[in-house]
């Protein structure tokens, strides 16, 4: 077995309340290599928080706490901000849930992808006006020039989304992390960017973690999936066995998805157990194996 690009082992992230510390992330462990890993739950199951903390993303008063949190056998809790500015971006690199929000709104889109790029692989403007050309082409958008001069209003969500995967994978980071890339896109431009990200991870042999609620999708695109449950992984398993998982939460989701070769007249509604909260996760039931030597 091959070692792994990221290694997480009790990873809690803790933000005090007036009724006292939540955890948000409680006791998270899990391992990337270069795959596709799907992170699935509900809406507050901690899985963007889960995502955030590994680049250091959680402000004070949030705490995040682990025993282990390495990338490439480099302790990430052990970095001061000025070292984890030179790993977030240019060697892990995240793509958040509306590029509207992403995006600075006065800034032309080119201006936007040079300094990204600039920032954190350096070198001339004129190098990174190139770098940003071809990365536009890579994700195939159409007359990259004539994008860079626009701006983030006259662009449409899906190409928006597009030129914030563009920024993202411009400095080549090994691993990205995708937090509901296709959420406000529709079928046939949400198909059109997993493509383009299936690529671009194949072919660059990277690690990434796809934040998602859709567990059809991430069935789909994803070779492992992790379940999260009020902060915890509840199941791990591979992606091609997500509709036959055994934990009743997993199950209970699946059954509330709707289905068009067997329609029924009511959905069931998923019935929550307290025990799921902190009961010990279903053990993954297929030996994990990282593509490629590092």
């Amino acid at each position: 077995m091959t070692s792994p690009l990221l290694s997480v082992r009790n990873l809690r992230v803790t933000f005090p309340t007036r009724q006292g510390a939540f955890q948000a992330v409680r006791g998270v462990n899990f391992d990337l290599g270069r795959e596709r890993l799907g992170v699935v739950g509900e809406s507050g199951s901690g899985k963007s928080m889960t995502g955030r903390s590994l680049l250091g993303l959680i402000r004070p008063p949030g705490k995040v706490e682990a025993d282990r949190m390495e990338f490439h056998d480099q302790p990430l809790l052990d970095l001061s901000e000025r070292q984890m500015r030179k790993i977030r971006g240019s060697r892990i690199s995240m793509v958040m849930q509306d590029p509207k929000f992403s995006l600075n709104p006065v800034m032309k889109i080119g201006d936007q992808i040079i300094e990204a790029y600039r920032l954190h692989a350096g070198g001339g403007k004129a190098a990174a006006r190139q770098k940003a050309l071809e990365m536009l082409d890579a994700v195939q958008i159409r007359d990259p020039a004539r994008v860079m001069e626009t701006y983030p209003h006259e662009v449409s969500g899906g190409m928006g989304q597009r030129i914030m995967i563009a920024m993202m994978l411009a400095p080549d980071p090994e691993i990205l992390i995708a937090d509901e890339p296709t959420s406000a896109l529709d079928v046939s431009v949400r198909t059109e960017v997993l493509n383009i990200m299936d690529r671009l991870v194949r072919d660059r042999g990277m690690g990434l973690i796809f934040i998602s609620h859709d567990l059809n999708l991430v069935a789909q695109f994803c070779d492992r999936v992790l379940i999260m449950y009020a902060g915890r992984i509840v199941e791990t398993l591979a992606a091609q066995d997500l509709h036959h998982a055994r934990h009743p939460y997993t199950q209970g989701l699946l059954n509330s998805l709707p289905r068009l070769d067997a329609p029924i007249d009511r959905l069931p509604v998923l019935q929550r157990q307290d025990s799921w909260r902190d009961a010990e996760p279903m053990p993954d039931i297929q030996k994990t194996e990282f593509p490629g030597g590092l």
